[in-house]
């Protein structure tokens, strides 16, 4: 195979890129500064032309998105969201179609399907989406967007939709989290024991796309991908702590204090990441790929931690 991949010097970009060339394919990325073996596209949206980048690819992962920020500046966020998420990713396929690419990865994200999930009602990738956000409406609209480019045009779409992505390197609340860990910080919440969240290593998601490149039976399809190990909060804080050699030091404040004081500080939003569930149902991605992750829980934050050592 030549693989495009868009946000090739990016979280996940640098080790699928690596992971390709590994096994003797050719590899174009997608950059925004200019640096040796990839194309220059300096901005994603509408207008963009990839023709440069395309020629001779016969697949492409597109990676590159405006991402989700806690902290949005920007005027109308929906408004940016759909200019670099739907629309270059509209512009990227139409042009990827006409220059003969077979099949197209899209990463999306699992806040297609919503922010939370019930006890025992984990999300699957064929729920009815249900995106909160100006991120998650933004992605839900590319996914649409895709799938009419690969009716129309006969390129093949696949799309995966991941939860929280960690390994080495990984940034905002995953590397505050190991830095509390590292420094010892007390942290309340020895009582969020019930609640189930999925993720992701990053080599895990990297395995998946790889496999999507390639699998006959991805063609068109929708996959979620995890660990497939949900954890706590309490038991991501003390494995964490322990790939780290930083054990926990969790202390116990009821959930109705916890919610009290994020509901006082005005950060809803807070509590539901920490004391909510978001459960992934992988069994469609391990049935019809034959896909298993190939990386524990527990090794997966080991490399978090030792990328973060380094």
């Amino acid at each position: 195979m030549k693989v495009l991949i868009t946000g090739g010097t990016g979280f996940v970009g640098q080790l699928l890129a690596r992971t390709i060339q590994a096994q003797g394919h050719a590899v174009v990325r997608a950059v925004r500064q200019a640096q040796p073996d990839s194309v220059l596209i300096s901005n994603v949206d509408g207008s963009t032309s990839w023709h440069e980048a395309l020629q001779g690819c016969d697949s492409v992962v597109h990676l590159a998105a405006r991402v989700h920020v806690m902290n949005d500046k920007s005027t109308d966020p929906l408004r940016e969201f759909r200019r670099v998420n739907v629309e270059g990713t509209a512009q990227l396929a139409r042009q990827a179609a006409a220059a003969g690419v077979r099949r197209l990865v899209f990463l999306s994200s699992v806040k297609v399907n919503g922010e939370a999930t019930q006890e025992g009602r984990p999300f699957t990738a064929d729920d009815a989406p249900a995106p909160e956000d100006p991120y998650g409406v933004s992605k839900h609209e590319a996914e649409q967007a895709l799938r009419q480019i690969a009716a129309d045009r006969g390129m093949e779409v696949v799309i995966i939709r991941p939860p929280l992505v960690y390994g080495p390197g990984v940034k905002a609340n995953f590397e505050s989290m190991m830095r509390w860990l590292e420094r010892g910080v007390p942290l309340p919440l020895a009582a969020v024991t019930q609640n189930r969240r999925s993720l992701v290593a990053l080599d895990n998601l990297v395995d998946l796309i790889v496999t999507c490149l390639k699998h006959p039976a991805a063609a068109n399809q929708t996959f979620l991908v995890s660990d497939g190990e949900d954890l706590s909060t309490a038991q991501l804080l003390k494995r964490m702590g322990a790939a780290m050699g930083h054990p926990a030091r969790l202390f116990y404040l009821p959930l109705p204090l916890l919610k009290l004081g994020a509901t006082l500080l005005n950060k809803p939003g807070i509590y539901q990441r920490l004391c909510g569930s978001l459960q992934l149902d992988i069994t469609k991605t391990r049935q019809l790929l034959d896909w298993t992750p190939p990386m524990s829980v527990d090794d997966g934050l080991r490399r978090a931690a030792e990328g973060f050592r380094s």
